[in-house]
């Protein structure tokens, strides 16, 4: 038999939908896989394999029975990143602050994942509450990337997204602050998609900072992205920012895509991001890129967004922020790690000695940098400032939009680098989210699809494709074409030896 680990999601569930394999053999291979390899990436922080596999077998009885599945996706696994809220499986963020912490309900993404027959194989690592380029920042230990061992699998997603490289999953969740689906995918050769701002319910989704946080769907091919968005999206009367409108037709448009014409479709190549500071075998890469969409039938031109280069000082403004306010939650009186709570300590006293213990020093760093910027006298010069940046990011955006069908840039300006190479220069790690960022401010859609291998180290490359809000639809007519195009990148990654967790 085929190596199930290595099929799609669609070919999953085609065998699976058509009795051929069982979704019980498909996630017990995962579940194997997980067992043989995890020991080696981390990509895992829970392996739920019993629930798993009662979701399964669910899916077969309804296959043996000749009822219709239930989502085009039943029975095929998935690792949820341990940012959403799961009943009845710990919900750590990667911190020691919520160690074990089991939710008392789903979130919505979760909800909606066990409605479509999703079997979930457990909870993926992150940089602690999703803060951080590389996921080292996780309390619970570094994952590493696929491709190479000592080098980062991206972040704050970086569990999701080894877990796709390393086949211990065909689908993955992400969330996206400010690049954290598409920059992990970038540098671990997977697809990456930020849905539009309120495309996909944040409930149960542990904040960050919440007018930029967006859930989404991680894959190895623009098709599977395309087949999880659908299941997932929608509006919740749950979640105050959900948007209230139809989910944008991705599953057709990827379908469309792949028959690889992109005729009629105007690309704009953003100038502001590309040139100095970016490693000279993404740029190559980039430009090949480009010229395949323009052999694709494509329009492409350059377009100026000109407040672009204020994306990353604003973003870091406003990102902790509102960090400094969602965190204040975990004060050690209502759920979480407490410490010192021995009667010898007043209120006070406890909540600061557990928020000591239980943040990272990343976590840190951007509380205080939030909390600085929202103090008396300061926030009309900082935050107040880089509100006012985000406006003129969206109306570059949207001037852009004017003239072309999406943008296209790299999704990182460096290939993945070497574990412990940027932990102590923050600036330095912060710059991993360059390209990133501006979709994140202004709420757009945007995708990474792998652009091949750097010319220069044989580490993946991601192209970003951006379009304006609610037109999801058009990253899958591209980034599908463009994935035909430019052919498999995942065939050429190395055997990963087998190290039991």
């Amino acid at each position: 038999m085929t190596d199930l680990t290595r099929l799609s999601a669609a070919e999953l569930a085609e065998k699976i939908h058509s009795g051929e394999v069982t979704s019980v053999e498909v996630t017990q291979a995962h579940l194997d896989r997980i067992g043989e390899v995890d020991g080696t990436v981390n990509a895992f922080l829970h392996v739920d394999a019993e629930g798993a596999l009662a979701a399964a077998r669910r899916v077969d009885a309804d296959v043996a029975e000749g009822r219709a599945p239930v989502s085009p996706i039943a029975g095929v696994p998935l690792a949820l990143k341990d940012v959403l809220t799961t009943e009845g499986m710990p919900t750590t963020c990667g911190s020691k602050t919520l160690e074990n912490w089991l939710p008392p309900y789903d979130a919505t993404v979760t909800r909606r994942l066990r409605e479509a027959g999703v079997p979930i194989l457990g909870k993926t690592n992150m940089d602690e509450f999703a803060m951080g380029s590389s996921t080292e920042n996780s309390a619970f230990g570094p994952t590493r990337n696929p491709w190479d061992r000592d080098r980062i699998p991206g972040g704050s997603g970086g569990g999701s997204s080894a877990s796709l490289a390393a086949f211990e999953a065909p689908l993955a969740i992400g969330t996206d602050t400010g690049g954290s689906i598409r920059q992990p995918a970038a540098v671990t050769g997977t697809v990456g998609v930020k849905p539009t701002y309120g495309g996909v319910s944040r409930y149960g989704l542990v904040a960050f900072s919440s007018s930029l946080d967006q859930a989404g769907p991680c894959a190895r091919t623009v098709t599977d992205a395309a087949l999880l968005h659908q299941v997932i999206a929608g509006h919740d009367p749950l979640d105050s920012t959900s948007i209230d409108a139809p989910v944008p037709g991705v599953v057709a448009a990827a379908r469309e895509g792949a028959r690889g014409d992109l005729t009629g479709v105007k690309i704009g190549v953003v100038t502001e991001l590309a040139g100095e500071g970016y490693q000279a075998g993404v740029l190559r890469s980039f430009e090949a890129a480009v010229a395949q969409l323009r052999d694709l039938g494509a329009e492409v031109v350059e377009v100026s967004c000109p407040n672009f280069v204020y994306a990353l000082p604003a973003y870091y403004l406003i990102a902790p922020s509102e960090c400094s306010s969602n965190l204040a939650r975990f004060d050690a009186m209502r759920y979480g790690l407490r410490v010192a709570d021995d009667g010898t300590h007043s209120a006070e006293e406890v909540m600061s000695l557990t928020r000591e213990a239980g943040f990272g020093p990343e976590v840190k760093r951007r509380i205080m940098l939030g909390t600085y910027a929202l103090s008396s006298g300061y926030y009309d010069a900082y935050y107040g400032s880089a509100q006012k940046v985000r406006t003129l990011i969206t109306r570059d955006f949207t001037a852009a939009f004017e003239q072309v069908d999406v943008l296209v840039s790299p999704t990182t300006p460096t290939t993945a680098f070497r574990i412990g190479e940027r932990v102590d220069d923050p600036l330095a790690m912060y710059l991993a989210d360059l390209c990133t960022i501006p979709a994140n401010l202004a709420g757009n859609a945007a995708m990474s699809v792998p652009s091949g291998l750097s010319d220069e180290d044989g580490l993946p490359v991601g192209l970003q494709i951006m379009a304006p809000a609610l037109a999801d639809d058009r990253l899958y007519r591209v980034g599908a074409a463009y994935e035909v195009a430019r052919g498999p990148v995942l065939d050429k990654l190395p055997e990963l030896e087998v190290a039991a967790k």
